[in-house]
C-alpha cells in the first residue's frame, strides 16, 4: 500500500459534507444532521462504517431537503454508525419466520488459486454464470474439480477468457496493479457520481405533501443489491416504486425479500411488442427510471437514456454499472465481490490481516453505499428539476464507489473486532409481514424527526402486481 492508502479515516461528518456538496444544495442543511459513534464499526481495515453512515445520511438529508422545499418544514436527522454498518450487512441477518433465510450463494462463488499462484474470484449465483464457467473449465459442478481445472490456467488469462464468454470472474490485484490497469486509470478519472442535464423540459415543482417523495413514480429495473437498495430507499420516503422484471431473468429470492419492502413488483417482457408497449405507457407517467444494466445493455429494447428522455421529458434516468461508463471494462459484467477483488480491496485487507489469501470486506459495501448514493442523487436531481426543469442522467458504478471508499483512508484496530452475530444486533431488528412469511430485517439507520422512513407495502414475490401506477396521492 502507498502512504495515501494508509491515511487515517476521516470523521464521518467531513465525509458527509463532501458528499452533500455534490448535490449543489444549501450546505446549511448539514447543521440538521447528527452522526453518532466512530470507527471501527466492523472488522475491517477500511472505513466501512464511515461509508455506511455518510451514504445513508446523505440519502436521508436529500429526502429532508426535498420535503422542506415541498412543505417548509425542516427536520433533524440522526444516524448511528453501528446501525448503519449493520444495515450494510442486512442480508446476513435476514430471518424468515424466525429461521435464517435460505442460502443463495452457489458453492463455486468463492476464490480459487490458479496455476500461476494468483487468485481468481468466480461468481456463480446465477445459473447461466455458473454453467458458463463450468463449460469454460470443462469440469463438473464441484469445487475440487474447479480447483483442479484452474491449475492449467493463469489468473489473468482465465479472467479474460471468462469475460469474453460473458461470465463473471476477476483476478485479484493489488491497489498498485489496479492503478496501473487501464480500467483503474479510467475509474480514477471519473467523479463519484454525476448528475447531468440531458434534455429540456419545463420546471416540475412537487406540490406540498406529507412525505418527501409522495406522488413520485419510480420504475425499478434492477436486481441483486445496489439498485434494489436505491428503490427500497425511495419507497421508504413515500415514492410509488414499481419493480419491473420478467420470468426469464434470474433472481435471488432472499435479496428480493430484503430489498423488496415498500415496492410493487410486476412482470413485463420487454423482448416482445406488448411488453414494450406496456412499459412505454408506464414510462410516460414516471418521474424516475433506475436501471442496472451494462452501458448499452438496454439499447436494443428501446430503454436507452436518449429514447427514455424523449418519451418522458423531465425524466430522472439512473444508470448503474460495475466498472464505470469509461475504459476498456465499461461493458464488463460485475458484482460487488468481483469489483473488490479486481480493484485491490481483497489484497489490501489480506495484507492488513497478515494473510496472502483474498480477504473480502465485511459487507457488500460497494453495493450498499452505491444504492444509498443512487437514492441521494435521484432526490438531488428531483430538486434541480423542480427549479430548473430538464431531463437528467445520474450515473454511478461500483468501481467508482470503491475508489471513494478506498480513499476514505484506513482504520486502526478494525480487524481485531469480532464479526457481530445475530444475537449481537437483535436490538437493531424489526419485523415485517410479507408474501414470504414474517421477515426479520435490520432497522433503517436514519432517524428523521418529521418524516420517519417507513414502508407501506410488504415485500412480495416477483410478478405479484399489475404493471400499473397507483393513483397519485399527496399523503
Amino acid at each position: 500500500m502507498n502512504g495515501h492508502d494508509q491515511k487515517a479515516a476521516p470523521d464521518a461528518t467531513s465525509t458527509l459534507a463532501a458528499l452533500w456538496r455534490l448535490s449543489g444544495e444549501d450546505e446549511r442543511a448539514l447543521e440538521r444532521v447528527r452522526l453518532w459513534r466512530r470507527e471501527p464499526a466492523l472488522p475491517s481495515s477500511f472505513a466501512v462504517g464511515t461509508a455506511a453512515q455518510a451514504s445513508i445520511a446523505a440519502s436521508a438529508l436529500a429526502a429532508a431537503e426535498l420535503h422542506r422545499q415541498r412543505s417548509g418544514i425542516a427536520q433533524q436527522i440522526d444516524v448511528d454508525m453501528r446501525n448503519a454498518a449493520i444495515e450494510f450487512r442486512a442480508e446476513q441477518y435476514l430471518r424468515v419466520d424466525g429461521a435464517p433465510a435460505p442460502e443463495f450463494r452457489d458453492r463455486l462463488t468463492r476464490t480459487f488459486q490458479c496455476g500461476d499462484g494468483r487468485w481468481v474470484r468466480i461468481h456463480a449465483n446465477f445459473p447461466h454464470h455458473r454453467d458458463g464457467v463450468l463449460r469454460l473449465l470443462g469440469c463438473s459442478h464441484d469445487a475440487e474439480a474447479v480447483a483442479r481445472a484452474l491449475q492449467s490456467w493463469d489468473a489473468f488469462r482465465f479472467e479474460d477468457a471468462a469475460a469474453a464468454a460473458g461470465m463473471v470472474v476477476t483476478a485479484m490485484r493489488s491497489f498498485d496493479e489496479w492503478d496501473a490497469h487501464p480500467q483503474g486509470q479510467a475509474v480514477a478519472g471519473l467523479p463519484l457520481l454525476s448528475i447531468e442535464r440531458i434534455g429540456d423540459a419545463p420546471p416540475q415543482p412537487l406540490p406540498p405533501a406529507a412525505r418527501p417523495l409522495s406522488g413520485v413514480r419510480v420504475l425499478d429495473l434492477t436486481r441483486v443489491i445496489a439498485g434494489p437498495v436505491c428503490g427500497r430507499t425511495l419507497a421508504g420516503h413515500g415514492a410509488d416504486v414499481l419493480l419491473v422484471g420478467a420470468p426469464h431473468l434470474p433472481s435471488i429470492e432472499p435479496l428480493v425479500m430484503e430489498t423488496g419492502l415498500g415496492k410493487r413488483a410486476c412482470w413485463l417482457d420487454l423482448r416482445d411488442a406488448p411488453g414494450r408497449q406496456a412499459f412505454e405507457a408506464l414510462l410516460r407517467d414516471a418521474d424516475v427510471l433506475v436501471q442496472g444494466y451494462r452501458p448499452g445493455g438496454l439499447d436494443a429494447l428501446g430503454v436507452d437514456v436518449e429514447t427514455a428522455a424523449r418519451t418522458r421529458p423531465g425524466l430522472i434516468y439512473v444508470s448503474l454499472c460495475a466498472y464505470g461508463q469509461a475504459g476498456p471494462w465499461a461493458a464488463r459484467r460485475g458484482f460487488d465481490s468481483l469489483v473488490q477483488t479486481a480493484s485491490g480491496f481483497n489484497h489490501a485487507e489480506a495484507q492488513a490481516g497478515g494473510s496472502t489469501a483474498p480477504a473480502p470486506l465485511p459487507a457488500q459495501a460497494l453495493d450498499r453505499a452505491t444504492g444509498y448514493l443512487m437514492a441521494y442523487a435521484v432526490m438531488a436531481a428531483l430538486m434541480r428539476r423542480s427549479r430548473e426543469g430538464g431531463s437528467w442522467h445520474v450515473r454511478l458504478s461500483l468501481a467508482q464507489t470503491g475508489h471513494w471508499l478506498r480513499h476514505l483512508g484506513r482504520v486502526e484496530g478494525g480487524l481485531q473486532m469480532a464479526m457481530p452475530g445475530f444475537g449481537d444486533i437483535a436490538d437493531l431488528t424489526e419485523q415485517h409481514d410479507s408474501g414470504f412469511g414474517m421477515l426479520t430485517t435490520i432497522r433503517h439507520a436514519a432517524r428523521m424527526s418529521a418524516t420517519p422512513v417507513r414502508w407501506d407495502l410488504p415485500a412480495m414475490p416477483l410478478g405479484s402486481h399489475a404493471p400499473a401506477w397507483l393513483a397519485r396521492a399527496a399523503g
